[in-house]
């Protein structure tokens, strides 16, 4: 089992040197990269210009010309758009292994800010499109993730516009513990680098909601709170809201 304080391990960003080592990259088996042999991961590391965003820092902004795309491979971004008043909706947050970026636009369409120190590799959008041209099995392993995260989309519809608060937390938390088992790190322990606040822009409902919620799971010990994050205490019970 690893705890949600196993998970910053990486050195933070400053004062550290940023190498491409595509092969022990953990994210390699859930991204674009799984697409690739050795010898094509050896030709992708030629262009990838590895980065290291420090947290509360943006990765690029809404309305920015997207000159470049980004692989996370450690860390947690914040993606959101902001709206026409002024307000924020959270879409959502990227893990290590999601690919951002590479749409058919000019400009980004939605803000990515670092939730705690985030590493990407950063690649050139032009350099990175004759890549695609040239491995037809990388662009169909970007259609599958592209299918996927339309299918969370739709999920997310369905969970801000029929479920109640509880409901909305349940399904979030034990997605996002999903999600954190796919890159080793299934446990009791959900991880929660990100403020409450953020939670709330996510899930459609205000802060105060959302602090309740957390109290009640934390009173009938459905959820234990912990350092970085919350422990489940009663999976059945979530589980149970979630199939409402």
């Amino acid at each position: 089992m690893v705890t949600a304080g196993a998970l910053q391990r990486h050195p933070p960003c400053a004062g550290s040197e940023l190498q491409v080592d595509c092969q022990h990259c953990r994210a390699r088996f859930l991204s674009v990269c799984n697409a690739l042999s050795d010898e094509e991961l050896h030709s992708l590391a030629t262009i990838v210009d590895p980065r290291c965003v420090p947290a509360k820092t943006t990765l690029f902004s809404q309305g920015d010309e997207a000159t470049n795309v980004f692989n996370v491979t450690e860390g947690m971004a914040r993606l959101y758009k902001l709206l026409p008043d002024g307000r924020r909706q959270i879409i959502g947050f990227a893990l290590p292994g999601d690919f951002l970026g590479l749409s058919l636009s000019d400009r980004f369409s939605f803000s990515a800010d670092a939730v705690d120190d985030v590493r990407v590799c950063r690649f050139q959008r032009t350099r990175f499109s004759q890549q695609l041209d040239e491995k037809p099995h990388l662009l169909r392993r970007l259609h599958e993730i592209a299918s996927n995260e339309l299918m969370i989309a739709q999920d997310q519809l369905v969970v801000l516009g029929r479920r109640s608060a509880e409901e909305r937390v349940a399904v979030f938390l034990l997605a996002l513990r999903k999600r954190f088992a796919a890159i080793h790190h299934l446990s009791p322990t959900v991880p929660l680098p990100m403020s409450r606040q953020d939670i709330a822009d996510y899930l459609g409902l205000t802060i105060e909601t959302v602090s309740r919620t957390f109290s009640k799971f934390f009173k009938e010990k459905t959820l234990l709170n912990v350092p970085d994050g919350v422990r489940i205490l009663n999976f059945e019970r979530l589980n149970e809201l979630t199939q409402r």
